[in-house]
């Protein structure tokens, strides 16, 4: 965990709730009074964010304990209890949707992720997140999907290459982008992965053509084109599939031989695991 990272997330999502003050608990609750809650859940999947959780508690207040029963990446169900919150009411309280927000999502994506991850059983595929995350949850979505199983792709814009269709149109084309490309790197002495997208086989054989990279998207292709464009490249560069692929067919494309299968769905259509939070009396 990035805590420094976590830290500012944590503090900027408080001051978007809590403002001036949670003045519901404030004006109910007697400032001394000490509670408990338990976090419940009440579906089936595959937990994320209990780490979090607990950062979350200790930011808002670092005398609530916190009991875990259960950890990240855990198989749950209805009734199972993931840890107990004990300390000051207020305090729970004031943590208590921030927490909630970010484990449910951060489990409904782990929940998704193991889910195809388990379609590639056998095969020699992983599965890959995208860059279709919520802004700024961007890093509490990709540690889901490691909790789930999954594999992050690129962070960002900053920390690999990946030459899309429009950076190929704009630049004139296949082997221009990748030339411009290494220059650019050469004059920053800049050390990143190339990643370059190619639409169709003769796309595909301006790359081989070219070379000077490290992975090539094969984008958009269905299951005949796909097997022949692995089968073509030999192993001579790593190999990602995406566009067109779902739960019902993406193990045929993983026995195609690709070595990763991106999934924008990991992050772009999720949906939350029902877990709350509930005083104990």
């Amino acid at each position: 965990m990035d805590k420094q990272l976590i830290h500012h997330f944590i503090a900027n999502a408080l001051a978007e709730d809590v403002g001036d003050g949670d003045h519901t608990s404030l004006a109910t609750i007697p400032e001394d009074t000490i509670g408990k809650a338990k976090l419940l859940v009440k579906d089936y999947g595959i937990l994320a964010g209990v780490e979090l959780a607990v950062e979350i508690f200790k930011q808002v207040d670092n005398n609530l304990n916190v009991n875990i029963f259960l950890n990240d990446g855990a198989e749950v169900k209805p009734k199972d209890i993931v840890f107990e919150v004990e300390g000051n009411a207020q305090s729970i309280l004031k943590a208590e949707r921030l927490v909630l927000n970010c484990m449910q999502r951060m489990s409904g994506i782990a929940t998704k992720t193991r889910e195809i991850v388990n379609l590639l059983n056998g095969t020699n595929s992983k599965v890959l997140d995208t860059r279709k995350t919520t802004p700024g949850m961007r890093y509490l979505e990709k540690w889901a999907v490691r909790i789930g199983g999954g594999v992050n792709h690129r962070f960002g814009l900053y920390d690999m290459i990946l030459i899309k269709d429009n950076h190929v149109d704009y630049s004139g084309g296949i082997r221009q982008a990748i030339e411009n490309t290494h220059r650019y790197l050469e004059k920053l002495d800049k050390k990143l992965a190339i990643e370059i997208e190619v639409r169709n086989l003769e796309e595909l054989e301006q790359v081989l053509q070219t070379g000077g990279v490290n992975r090539i998207l094969l984008d958009n292709f269905n299951l005949i084109d796909l097997c022949q464009a692995v089968n073509i490249i030999e192993g001579r560069y790593i190999t990602e599939a995406s566009g067109g692929i779902t739960v019902d067919n993406i193990r045929q494309y993983a026995e195609c031989g690709v070595d990763y299968i991106s999934v924008g769905a990991l992050t772009h259509f999720v949906k939350s695991l029902d877990l709350s939070l509930k005083a104990v009396n």
